[in-house]
């Protein structure tokens, strides 16, 4: 019996390799937003502690609310500018997870027929192998019977 070969096994090698790209590709889009996340926490933080800095000084003079009323406004425009950022980046994250889920089911097609194909060569092999005793039996028995004779 000839060893098992699937004819497809480099396509299925380049769906798998396909399969790895897209997923670490999904995982650095995702490190991306996670960065994006990071960012805005820490522009959150600083604007709550410029806040509570300024509130605990005594006293406050005009120009220090000025300072602080221009650093809110320069928060509230990097955080918008963040917002933006991140919507793109939720938008490729959406693709990115689409195209990976894409490459996983054109792998797992090839994965399974390849399944299949193991499946059946192992019972074409079985069946040869059931036949080849058969005959081996059979020929006993009939060297046995003609010995008898």
């Amino acid at each position: 019996m000839m060893p098992f070969r699937f004819a497809l096994e480099k396509a299925l090698d380049w769906r798998r390799m396909q399969l790895e790209l897209e997923e670490t590709q999904f995982k650095q889009q995702l490190a991306a937003m996670a960065a994006l996340d990071r960012a805005r926490a820490k522009l959150e933080a600083e604007g709550i502690r410029a806040e509570v800095q300024v509130r605990e000084w005594r006293p406050v003079a005009g120009a220090d609310l000025a300072a602080l009323g221009s650093f809110r406004l320069r928060t509230k425009k990097m955080e918008d500018e963040l917002e933006v950022r991140r919507a793109e980046c939720r938008r490729k994250l959406a693709e990115q997870q689409a195209a990976m889920l894409e490459a996983r089911r054109r792998f797992r097609l090839l994965e399974r027929l390849k399944e299949r194909r193991l499946e059946e060569w192992q019972k074409a092999c079985d069946r040869e192998l059931e036949e080849l005793a058969s005959e081996s039996y059979l020929a006993q028995w009939n060297r046995r019977r003609a010995a008898s004779l």
